[in-house]
């Protein structure tokens, strides 16, 4: 008897069984479907609801301002707002993908609300040509909308998150005949065409354009496909004539037709073969005309729906109040004042279970559980004839009990599936359990007060995850909380939404209050982002909740930018110091470096060592000035001393810093203050000695470049100054410079014998080293000749050296084997020298007729 009251309800259309269960008494009270403009959500969504100012109403107990109110689908009242926007009608108003109310008035402005029916900014426009012309019709499509205006021209959005209008190009004649107007638009979704862009197919006449972005091309319909067509004919697109009112199907394929003489066509968008041809009762356009599923078409005039389908009588629905529908992707929600119903194909696995006379395995295993509840032998006689089919049975009661709306029957079809697993070993037992889960989900969103109806192919076409984001932008944190633990998935985003929407309704309560309120949630997460909510809360003017609430954050990166957002750079210091992060460090240096004054600055990272040496470390390099006043401000005189010795150094980079350039006096200064401030610290008296003599030294170099007129002087060594002197031939500068540094003697011999040595000078070498008898002896010379490879002038010199071991070792160096033999056996170094030039020159006989001097005879 349950299976016979079940399928009663059903209508048969051809051979296939259509179910019409209603899903909610609608709560709302005084809402004339028929007073207003109303737009519908997919998927279950809220409704929006307002006054149309196009028709003559009699208002009743109710104010003359325009309300937008928006309902969810049990009708309950989630918001509104009055609408006292200018721009002249309300031409057309939509859900877009994201659940933003899109309402478009005749000057081409569009108002988007969200479902609270708080409007967001900033209003857009069609473009000038919509407001001038101004918008007669809109047609919306998930995220999109095109807009006819009265000059015939059309305009289109293709993404309300880019919100970009263009115009498409013009449809032949319309724009020139001023007579000539379009009866009816649809449009074709971007992904079910070739070329990826929106297709607009425009009745115009007898005819129908598709327009594209960049084309415009006639839509022309082919014969029909049976054979038994009474219109064949091979213009038959012409015979269809003006087309009243179209749509296009949910998947793109099919075009939909109510021609001027009553007749349903449906054309294969492809092929153009035509589908279905049906002569209705009625020439008048039908009010409404939508897809249900991919099945049939529904077609609504006054009091009467009717169901068309491709083969078969149509089903009619009456009703006696105003009809709204919404297609859905597996049917249509029939919308009326006091209920909400969902037209849909019966799905194959409950027909097989329910409809009359069935004996399929699904509708006896439904069958022997009731005679397991009533303790009937019936039951084992049932399982034993299904027995090779039970997985099927099973799968078929599970899959039964997700379609359906009523609890009682959900848990009657999975009680048959459990009771049909028990006996079958090879059957998925998660698939029971999954079917639970979703249920009870959907079970859960369905209750009126949340509003939201989803079949189980909707639920699935949208996702777990979309369907939390929709509860938690309709303030059900608590459902959604639920829903993501039940289903174990991330409770961050309803968490956070959460917080963010509490600090937001709660102006008036006290930061300590409130931060023990949100802490209390926010804990319930690991790993949650305080600092986003904590962001949240400074732009709702909580700044101190905000420095409350950022203090938990644990990530570094996150709370220090906070922090110096909100002007607490006190605590971002010691946050981004702590942290060893030096990004955050120089993130948070820089911010304060621009905000507060030098001298409040430089208290501030006086005391942080690691923000003090990034600091320091980056101005050394870029920033002396600032630098400068760093060290001054901390006494640290010395460091501003090493500061201008160092840009005088950079100074003499400069090309232009030489032969007595504008640059030099400054640089001599540098050096001078460099000098100055060295000598007011008693530790710092050789730097101060240092700069005082390089000063001098580069003042004499200098004059030495301007007398030769040759820039190779300058920041050259005292050493190196010497011997270029010499080298030049310029004696008395040399002298002066060895006066002025006091170098030694020794120092002097070295250098004035090289730099001779170097110009091959030897006259004056040998005169250099009569003058006086050297105080290194004769080496820097016999050096100076070896190292200019002069064997013979080495040899005047090697002769006086006074020690033997340098006596043999320059006669080796010079390849004389006897003599450095001679003067090795004369050295009284225990023969060490002889045994070294024994290896050295092993092929030469002289070292082996030679003996080692301690070396007694056997």
């Amino acid at each position: 008897m349950a299976n016979v009251s079940v399928a009663a309800e059903w209508q048969l259309l051809y051979d296939r069984y259509y179910r019409k269960p209603e899903i909610y008494q609608m709560r709302w009270k005084h809402v004339d479907l028929s007073r207003n403009k109303v737009a519908c959500a997919s998927f279950g969504g809220p409704i929006a609801v307002i006054r149309d100012d196009s028709k003559i109403v009699q208002l009743y107990a109710e104010s003359a301002l325009r309300k937008l109110r928006i309902f969810n689908s049990a009708g309950i009242l989630l918001s509104e707002t009055i609408w006292k926007h200018p721009g002249g009608r309300l031409i057309g108003m939509s859900w877009s993908d994201d659940q933003t109310l899109i309402c478009i008035v005749q000057d081409g402005t569009i108002y988007r609300y969200n479902i609270h029916a708080e409007l967001i900014e900033p209003n857009m426009s069609m473009g000038k040509e919509c407001f001038e012309q101004n918008v007669v019709e809109c047609v919306f499509w998930g995220n999109g909308v095109v807009c006819l205006t009265e000059g015939g021209q059309l305009f289109c959005i293709s993404d309300f998150e880019m919100m970009k209008p263009f115009k498409l190009p013009d449809v032949p004649g319309l724009t020139e005949d001023d007579m000539l107007q379009p009866t009816c638009l649809a449009v074709r979704e971007p992904e079910y065409t070739m070329s990826g862009t929106v297709e607009v197919l425009v009745a115009v006449g007898d005819e129908i354009f598709g327009v594209e972005e960049d084309s415009v091309q006639t839509f022309r319909v082919d014969e029909p496909s049976f054979k038994d067509s009474e219109t064949q004919n091979d213009d038959y697109g012409n015979l269809i004539g003006p087309v009243q009112k179209m749509i296009v199907s949910p998947n793109g394929k099919f075009l939909t037709l109510f021609t001027h003489d009553g007749r349903i066509v449906v054309v294969e968008m492809e092929t153009k073969q035509i589908a279905i041809d049906y002569s209705c009762e009625s020439a008048l356009p039908p009010k409404q005309m939508a897809w249900c599923g991919m099945d049939t078409v529904l077609l609504y005039w006054d009091e009467d729906l009717t169901m068309v389908g491709p083969l078969g009588d149509p089903v009619h629905y009456f009703y006696d109040e105003p009809v709204i529908l919404i297609p859905e992707c597996d049917g249509v929600r029939i919308l009326t004042n006091t209920s909400l119903e969902f037209l849909q194909r019966v799905p194959d696995s409950t027909e097989s279970i329910f409809k009359i006379g069935s004996t399929s395995p699904a509708a006896l295993l439904y069958d022997a559980l009731d005679h397991f509840d009533r303790r009937s032998a019936k039951a084992d006689e049932n399982l034993r004839l299904i027995r090779s089919s039970l997985s099927e049975a099973v799968e078929s009661c599970i899959d039964a009990a997700g379609h359906e709306f009523d609890v009682t029957r959900q848990r009657a079809l999975l009680r048959a599936a459990s009771y049909g697993q028990a006996f079958c070993s090879n059957f998925q037992r998660e698939r029971v359990q999954e079917t639970c889960r979703t249920l009870r989900v959907l079970n859960a969103v369905r209750d009126p007060d949340i509003g939201i109806p989803l079949s189980i192919q909707q639920y699935k076409l949208l996702t777990p995850v979309v369907l939390i984001s929709r509860l938690i932008n309709a303030h059900h944190h608590l459902l959604a909380l639920r829903i993501s633990e039940y289903l174990d998935m991330n409770k961050e985003v309803v968490i956070m939404h959460w917080a963010s929407a509490k600090i937001t309704a709660s102006p008036s309560t006290p930061d300590t209050h409130l931060l023990e309120i949100l802490l209390d949630k926010l804990q319930l997460c690991r790993g949650i982002s305080y600092a986003a909510v904590a962001t949240h809360a400074d732009n709702c003017g909580r700044r101190k909740l905000a420095a409350m609430l950022v203090e938990h954050e644990p990530r570094s990166t996150k709370q220090v930018p906070l922090l110096l957002s909100i002007g607490e750079e006190d605590t971002a210091l010691v946050k981004a110091t702590e942290s060893g992060d030096t990004d955050l460090v120089y993130l948070v240096i820089f911010h304060i470096w621009q905000k507060r004054p030098p001298l409040e600055f430089f208290a501030m990272i006086q005391g942080r060592v690691l923000a003090r040496d990034l600091f320091v470390a980056y101005s050394r390099c870029y920033k002396h000035e600032f630098l400068k006043d760093f060290f001054l401000s901390t006494g640290q005189i010395h460091e501003v001393a090493f500061l201008l010795w160092k840009e005088s150094w950079d100074m003499g980079k400069n090309p232009m810093a030489s032969k007595g350039s504008p640059l030099y006096g400054p640089r001599i200064k540098l050096i001078e203050k460099a000098r100055n401030l060295f000598s007011q610290a008693k530790e710092h008296t050789f730097e101060s000695k240092a700069a005082e003599e390089h000063a001098k030294l580069l003042k004499i170099q200098h004059e030495l470049e301007a007398s030769t007129k040759q820039a190779i002087f300058v920041d050259s060594s005292i050493n190196d100054t010497i011997r270029t002197c010499i080298v030049l031939g310029n004696n008395r500068a040399a002298i002066k410079v060895k006066t002025e540094f006091k170098v030694s003697d020794k120092r002097w011999y070295w250098l004035k014998a090289f730099a001779l040595a170097t110009i091959k000078d030897w006259a004056a070498l040998e005169k250099f080293s009569k003058e006086k008898r050297p105080p290194m002896g004769f080496r820097p010379f016999v050096e100076a000749c070896i190292d200019a490879d002069e064997k013979a002038e080495a040899l005047k010199y090697i002769p006086k050296l006074s020690d033997l071991v340098e006596r043999g070792e320059a006669y080796a160096r010079i390849g004389m084997a006897k003599e450095a033999a001679d003067a090795a056996a004369q050295a009284n170094d225990g023969g060490e020298l002889l045994e070294r030039f024994r290896k050295t020159f092993s092929q030469n006989a002289i070292f082996d007729t030679l003996k080692m001097p301690f070396q007694g005879a056997s």
